[in-house]
């Protein structure tokens, strides 16, 4: 194993077991394992992981996004969306949806989990992500239900 490799299974190894709200908590906690690491270098591992920032009950904190886990009542993209979302906008085909930092990869992942009629797919970015209707008439719908989910509507 690389040390990047040991740095980021130990990262996720932390996010999963604490609740860590800034890169500099988690800096520390890897500090206190012997991993001093910039904070540049931090950065670049919260992104290739694609840890989600969320609000939690216990305030914001980093997530893994296999963490938010569907619950019995709603889908993941139902639990991902109102805490990411910013805004949507689209021509034709395509729809363009804007997120918090870090927040595409994990709604990307959730909105290919829904297998949605009118998606043909999806391309996600740090905080853009492109989705491809099959119609633009399909874009419309996608987009209404996609502000109803986020609570815009």
């Amino acid at each position: 194993m690389t040390k990047k490799q040991a740095r980021q299974s130990a990262i996720r190894d932390l996010v999963s077991a604490h609740v860590v709200a800034s890169q500099e908590e988690l800096r520390q906690l890897l500090l206190a394992r012997g991993m001093d690491v910039t904070q540049a270098t931090l950065s670049r591992d919260v992104h290739d992981i694609g840890l989600a920032r969320v609000s939690a009950e216990e305030g914001v904190r980093y997530m893994l996004p296999g963490s938010l886990a569907e619950d019995d009542d709603n889908p993941l993209l139902a639990n991902l969306l109102p805490q990411l979302f910013s805004r949507i906008s689209g021509v034709g085909e395509l729809i363009v949806l804007h997120t918090v930092r870090s927040g595409a990869q994990p709604i990307a992942e959730a909105i290919d989990q829904e297998e949605f009629d009118e998606v043909l797919g999806t391309i996600a970015g740090d905080d853009t992500i492109l989705i491809v209707t099959k119609s633009a008439e399909a874009r419309v719908q996608l987009t209404q239900r996609l502000l109803e989910l986020a609570g815009e509507v």
